[in-house]
């Protein structure tokens, strides 16, 4: 399959841009990353991130194709957009789910931080593929969430001396492949204008994945289950799904130069939400 970038009128599919309307579906989206990220730590007390994973994203599926008889309509499906929209689902968010709550051992506030290097791999493939221009008040914030990323994980470096850069990398590699499908996803979006099609799509692949992993460990998954667990974690797929599907919807009418660095101030939220729980935690 070969993917090209169509020439197409963009009003004529129902793709009209609306940069206030993507500002506000991009800060949403961040809520929803940071209480997941907060989440996954009480999720983790109860069952590994391999089995989390088989509830989270499978729960984020089933409420998407709840909705989906309200909004694909077959005679509007491109089969080039559902099949770059398939082939992302084989990375997003199945692996980046993994890398996040297995990253969630260096704890939500530093995981969340690094995970926020997302916009360093989105804007790059976003200037070349899709034309868009990066701004300085755009490479302002993404030098400034880089500074951030970096002297948060410095102030927590002696917790991680032994397995520190093993630790980094994993909240590294979730941001990578989450800033790299945001501009594939924008092309998709372009000759597919339909979130909902999208997130259907991408989770459906990634929960097959998910499941059929966990049902191949047999034995380790019934030790390893506990319905404490799976409720916590079918919540953290709640929030990280209803915060793809924002930041899908924001993508189709923002360009990503300006969606990507929103999203990525998560971390903010994690800080926020995290410090409110832990108090919370005391308090009771």
């Amino acid at each position: 399959m070969v993917f090209r970038r169509p020439l197409i009128d963009k009003t004529s599919r129902g793709i009209v841009e609306d940069r206030p309307l993507a500002v506000v579906l991009a800060l949403f989206s961040t809520i929803g990353f940071g209480a997941a990220f907060v989440l996954t730590q009480f999720a983790l007390r109860w069952m590994p991130p391999w089995l989390g994973a088989a509830f989270s994203i499978p729960t984020s599926t089933l409420l998407f194709w709840c909705l989906a008889p309200f909004s694909i309509h077959p005679a509007e499906v491109d089969l080039s957009a559902a099949g770059l929209f398939a082939v992302i689902g084989l990375l997003f968010p199945a692996a980046v789910t993994l890398l996040n709550f297995e990253s969630n051992l260096m704890g939500p506030n530093i995981a969340g931080a690094v995970a926020g290097a997302a916009p360093l791999f989105a804007v790059l493939p976003a200037v070349m593929l899709l034309g868009e221009h990066l701004r300085f008040w755009q490479f302002s914030g993404i030098a400034a969430i880089v500074t951030g990323v970096v002297l948060m994980y410095a102030a927590q470096r002696q917790a991680f001396t032994v397995r520190g850069l093993w630790v980094l990398a994993l909240p590294l590699a979730a941001s990578a492949i989450r800033g790299f499908v945001q501009p594939a996803i924008k092309l998709g979006l372009e000759r597919w204008h339909n979130p909902i099609a999208a997130v259907v799509i991408g989770y459906t692949v990634s929960s097959a994945m998910l499941v059929l992993a966990a049902l191949v460990k047999g034995r380790a998954l019934e030790q390893s289950f506990d319905r404490r667990g799976a409720l916590w974690f079918a919540a953290v797929g709640l929030c990280n799904g209803s915060a793809v599907l924002s930041m899908y919807t924001a993508l189709g009418r923002g360009p990503v130069t300006l969606i990507a660095p929103l999203i990525a101030t998560h971390p903010l939220v994690t800080l926020l939400l995290s410090f409110r729980f832990n108090a919370s935690m005391r308090g009771s």
